[in-house]
């Protein structure tokens, strides 16, 4: 071979690599829209994570996450408990105007907490579902020319109704439709789509527990909670399929996993690394949902699992080349549970905030409804920043429509892109809550003041006043020191009331017209 052909090869080599170079670059901007990743965890309590102050579950990746962007201080759920917190993210609308304001598993339908009942009709899966009328998240970014995907848990309407995924701004759907269903970890299918996918488990109903006489020390009392195909790993490998199959387009994915939800399920490996941690445990054999011999090691090991996952999606980004084009949210659906055998006082999973029943999950208390929030969109987010701009899950719409710059459906959000972008923020007057279980609560923060009033279900309007500059753990009631405080927090609540469209999300002592019971 001459010297000449040498060298006119080795120049064609150079060329090609600098346009293949070129190529790869170009793969970041030629795509003008963000990719927007939203992953929500379920019950995920606000000291949970390695970077929000927790010292004994492991977060590297979600910790990373918060290194490369920025970590919210003052964030909050729409709601203390699952559908209506789903409902208020995808619509932008608070709950005392959001259609759906509880959760609500529609008896009326027959056996609808009947585990074979459900897999012999699937019809009888699901919660209430959102109208078709109302405007949701996935919509908008469809409209803009996004491909749309959730995986995880939906929540917002049963199958064959207006309310499933498809019908509402989802071009795919890999899940579970059901809350109910998701009270197994290891279920007997789930959803694509509008699909049935059967998966390798065996029928073994939430709720049960151990054969009678089982020993709880012995690792075999628990094989039959304990199956082959593990639904959140199912429905991550989904995910990490629609990321590359929609490469070539702006894509939007609401990740709504349902880990750390009980029941305790976990991989066997990080279940195995925490019980080396944490030593002996007592097991738990409790009733209203499945034993297990290591509760704290296995809730620990829900959490590792869920950070090695958010770390999966952030290595597919970057092996895709779209990583820089990519935001990335990251928060939680509601507070820490109470329930299922999960210690969540020994992980003291709602730090600074009280983490005990009543003060958690299901509660308009801090420690139900403030979570963590962590943003990551690089060369737009400054890494290792923070905010303490307090803002609500009916915010995110508003600030996806003002990251594309268009019209903002109608909301009760504020976009907070410009805290993002650190640039001067406008902030809510209140945020508010209203939850119709529980005793029916609503709730109000202003500023400093946080107004809370339980029991409205059994007609109580009196109004708690804390002072969260002081009181963090809202343990001092200083309504009576500041009445006029108490009257502005009071008409908010009357003046952010609507009715509800769903007989079980009324509350009377609100103003709220019963129908007649036959």
């Amino acid at each position: 071979m001459s010297p000449t052909f040498n060298l006119l090869f080795f120049l064609s080599i150079l060329i090609f690599s600098a346009c293949q170079n070129v190529v790869s670059e170009n793969k970041e901007t030629t795509q003008t829209k963000p990719n927007i990743i939203f992953i929500m965890a379920d019950d995920l309590g606000y000291g949970e994570l390695g970077c929000y102050g927790q010292e004994k579950i492991e977060t590297p990746n979600i910790d990373d996450l918060a290194k490369r962007g920025m970590k919210f201080s003052q964030f909050y759920s729409g709601a203390p408990v699952c559908a209506p917190a789903r409902c208020i993210l995808l619509t932008g609308k608070h709950a005392g105007h959001a259609h759906v304001r509880g959760n609500d598993e529609w008896k009326a339908r027959g056996k609808v907490w009947d585990y074979e009942a459900m897999w012999e009709n699937p019809y009888l899966e699901g919660q209430r579902p959102l109208p078709d009328s109302v405007i949701t998240m996935g919509e908008v970014l469809q409209k803009e020319g996004y491909k749309t995907g959730i995986v995880g848990k939906w929540g917002l309407g049963a199958p064959t109704t207006e309310g499933v995924p498809n019908k509402q701004g989802f071009d795919f759907f890999y899940g579970y439709n059901c809350q109910r269903q998701a009270h197994t970890l290891y279920p007997m299918h789930l959803w694509r789509n509008d699909i049935r996918d059967t998966l390798n488990n065996k029928m073994v109903p939430p709720h049960s527990n151990m054969a009678e006489g089982a020993d709880p020390s012995d690792p075999a009392s628990y094989v039959d909670f304990e199956l082959n195909d593990y639904a959140p790993e199912m429905m991550h490998q989904e995910a990490l399929n629609f990321m590359e199959s929609n490469q070539e387009n702006p894509f939007f994915l609401y990740y709504a996993s349902p880990l750390p939800h009980v029941p305790l399920q976990a991989p066997k490996r990080w279940v195995e690394h925490y019980q080396q941690k944490f030593g002996e445990e007592e097991p738990y054999t409790g009733k209203g949902y499945f034993p297990n011999r290591t509760p704290r090691a296995t809730y620990a090991a829900m959490i590792s699992y869920l950070d090695e996952q958010v770390g999966d999606l952030v290595t597919k980004l970057k092996e895709m080349g779209v990583y820089e084009n990519t935001l990335i949210i990251f928060t939680s659906d509601n507070g820490p549970t109470y329930a299922g055998g999960a210690d969540t006082p020994f992980f003291d999973s709602a730090k600074p905030f009280k983490t005990e029943h009543g003060w958690g999950k299901g509660f308009t208390h801090e420690g139900g409804v403030r979570v963590p929030m962590i943003a990551s969109w690089p060369n737009q987010i400054q890494p290792k920043t923070e905010s303490d701009h307090p803002s609500i899950f009916y915010d995110v719409l508003p600030t996806f429509c003002d990251i594309l710059n268009i019209d903002v459906p109608e909301t009760d959000g504020i976009s907070f892109l410009p805290s993002l972008l650190n640039q001067p923020q406008k902030s809510h007057d209140f945020l508010y809550w209203e939850f119709p279980a529980y005793k029916g609560q609503q709730a109000v923060r202003m500023g400093k003041w946080k107004g809370i009033r339980k029991k409205i279900l059994e007609g109580n309007m009196k109004i708690e006043l804390y002072n969260l500059e002081t009181d963090i753990q809202e343990q001092n009631d200083v309504s009576e020191a500041n009445s006029e405080i108490v009257k502005q927090i009071e008409a908010i609540m009357l003046q952010e009331h609507t009715p509800a469209t769903i007989e079980r999300f009324k509350m009377e002592a609100l103003g709220d017209v019963k129908n007649a019971k036959s």
